[in-house]
């Protein structure tokens, strides 16, 4: 039986349910976060990756959208053990937190409400084909500005945008959809981050770009340095420098390390998965997985040994 955390309980996951009246449904503030567990069968473990970096992102995130949650980090991170642990989890999750109005009145404002948070898990297996690669379509829709729903926070609203933005490219035909920023650089994907391989350096829009202050965004940058040498340059992005990288590839919790092999009708490098990003994966894939001694700071274990 699958579990869940509700109104302060861990129950059964089919009796989380929510009112039809309640805020947050209506208007979109809804705050969440996307986190995944990995199974290591030699270990007998399942690992949390970046618990603490998502709980911590979802506090601020909370915060800024006046919501005080009466729970601390450490506390969501235990709780969400616990979930798993009841639930018997023994294979690799994908496990969404989300803070919520839960009060049932129809106003789209964000201050003399009631917050609360639900948490539950989710077998997702591979979002994204990161073995053989994707074809992807830079968006006629936008990235929302920041100064109009904040892209640097994960608001549940703000992810129409993305829906738009990802319908359109399956329906011409592609696996996913990269979005220009306001002022016409690259932003993002409908839910990753975006890197670029020209020669020896890695190119990545930079905060300022209206994109996700994105946590595997941020370990792939360290991976890059530290395990491949690689320079990383973070600055605004043209449309065009997509159809001249030699590799091409999306980060994200969900996305992993996610290949781009084609970008609207156009063959990234060779059309094949590149060295780099083959190198990249293997080192992250074996990182998350608790393979890599050094990178196990990254895990949260989740069964007491």
């Amino acid at each position: 039986m699958e579990y869940a955390f509700f109104e302060g309980k861990i129950i059964p996951v089919e009796d989380a349910k929510i009112n039809i009246k309640t805020n947050s449904f209506h208007y979109g503030t809804a705050v969440f976060e996307g986190i995944r567990a990995y199974w290591n069968e030699k270990e007998q473990q399942l690992y949390i990756l970046f618990a603490r970096e998502h709980y911590e992102r979802l506090l601020r995130n909370a915060k800024a959208m006046f919501m005080e949650l009466p729970y601390t980090v450490d506390e969501l991170i235990e709780i969400t053990k616990e979930i798993l642990r009841k639930s018997e989890i023994r294979w690799d999750v994908y496990i969404r937190p989300i803070a919520y109005f839960k009060d049932l009145a129809l106003t789209p404002k964000l201050i003399g409400f009631t917050p609360d948070i639900a948490i539950y898990t989710y077998n997702f297996g591979r979002y994204l084909d990161t073995s053989r690669g994707i074809r992807v379509k830079v968006s006629s829709w936008r990235r929302n500005d920041d100064n109009s729903i904040p892209s640097r926070w994960k608001v549940a609203g703000a992810y129409v945008n993305s829906a738009l933005a990802k319908t359109e490219a399956l329906l011409s035909g592609y696996d996913e959809a990269i979005m220009l920023n306001q002022h016409g650089f690259i932003a993002e994907g409908s839910g990753e981050n975006i890197f670029l391989i020209r020669g020896k350096k890695a190119i990545t829009p930079s905060y300022s770009e209206h994109i996700l202050e994105g946590i595997t965004r941020s370990a792939v940058i360290k991976l890059l340095k530290k395990e491949l040498l690689i320079e990383v340059e973070e600055r605004p992005v043209a449309r065009s420098e997509l159809y001249m990288a030699d590799e091409l590839f999306m980060t994200g919790t969900a996305a992993e390390v996610t290949p781009i092999i084609e970008v609207d009708n156009r063959k990234v490098g060779t059309g094949e998965v590149g060295v780099i990003t083959r190198e990249l994966q293997e080192i992250y894939f074996n990182a998350v997985r608790g393979n890599i001694e050094r990178y196990k700071v990254w895990l949260t274990p989740v069964y007491e040994k």
